[in-house]
């Protein structure tokens, strides 16, 4: 992982990277504490099956860690070849160069659309600016780590604070932040329950980021309780004194799963009817014109 200065050339003004790649590497590199490094792949839940790209991944430690103690395989870029090689080398000596790749290369033009974990040290303004093809680019489920900065208005799934001690500036602690991608639950569903105690139902939703809510009028019965994480919609429909919890996963325009009234649970299944758009540019100010030149 790279110190937030690490990347200040960028935040003040990225345009001509590829030109002036030589002025970002002036910043000094500070390694992410272990106990940092620890916490955030303790909140993604790092395991075998997880694929971990880090952004800015300086001398690699971070895509080493998850590689080692938790059989992960790992990708990491930098602009600075002298730190990817320094990667290189201790993932070889780390006996984890068959699952770890390290290269030079510009973080805006890196796909990172396979990951199941993204890590991130970088400024809030490149946090924003990359906010947008999270959403485009990353599978639903994929849970996105970031030491120190949040991404504006994008609430965090979780949130944890790790006392550092022997933290070279400011306070003796960090914030390590989790976001997990949600699925596209905006628009409007529709599905039918069997009597008894079933009936036909359409509701509409609107979404920000993971946050979901009815919208407009509910009529004879409302939502409640409504939260999505990552593909999996969870809320409770409430007519009267009755209610039906729902619970089910999203793929595309369906949703499959269970509906639980009083003792009674059976299979449900959901169709969505009309589209909506998911809400991802609350808090986002317009992004500056950076270099699109891999380097």
């Amino acid at each position: 992982m790279r110190r937030a200065l690490r990347w200040l050339a960028m935040c003040c003004g990225f345009a001509g990277l590829a030109a002036n790649a030589q002025q970002a590497l002036d910043v000094p590199f500070v390694g992410t504490p272990p106990a940092v490094m620890e916490a955030m792949l303790a909140m993604a839940k790092v395991g075998p099956d997880d694929f971990v790209v880090d952004l800015g991944c300086g001398d690699g430690r971070l895509v080493i860690a998850a590689a080692k103690k938790f059989g992960a395989r790992g990708y990491g870029v930098d602009l600075d070849g002298a730190l990817i090689n320094e990667a290189q080398h201790a993932a070889e000596r780390e006996g984890v160069k068959d699952r770890t790749r390290f290269e030079v290369r510009n973080l805006y033009v890196t796909d990172f659309s396979k990951a199941t974990v993204l890590t991130l040290y970088l400024f809030p303004r490149v946090n924003l600016d990359l906010r947008p093809r999270f959403f485009s680019e990353l599978k639903p489920g994929t849970r996105v780590v970031s030491h120190e900065f949040d991404f504006g208005d994008w609430r965090p799934d979780a949130q944890t604070t790790v006392e550092v001690p022997d933290k070279p500036y400011g306070p003796p602690r960090s914030t390590v932040y989790l976001w997990i991608i949600p699925a596209d639950a905006s628009g409007r569903w529709a599905w039918r329950v069997p009597q008894p105690g079933g009936g036909t139902y359409e509701v509409a939703l609107e979404q920000t980021f993971q946050q979901v809510k009815p919208a407009g009028g509910q009529g004879a019965y409302r939502i409640e309780r409504a939260t999505l994480t990552g593909d999996t919609l969870a809320f409770v429909l409430r007519s009267g004194s009755e209610s039906q919890e729902y619970k089910g996963r999203i793929n595309g325009d369906t949703i499959s799963g269970t509906v639980t009234a009083g003792n009674a649970t059976a299979p449900w299944t959901a169709t969505r009817v009309a589209r909506g758009k998911m809400n991802i540019e609350a808090g986002r100010e317009l992004p500056q014109s950076y270099a699109k030149e891999s380097r």
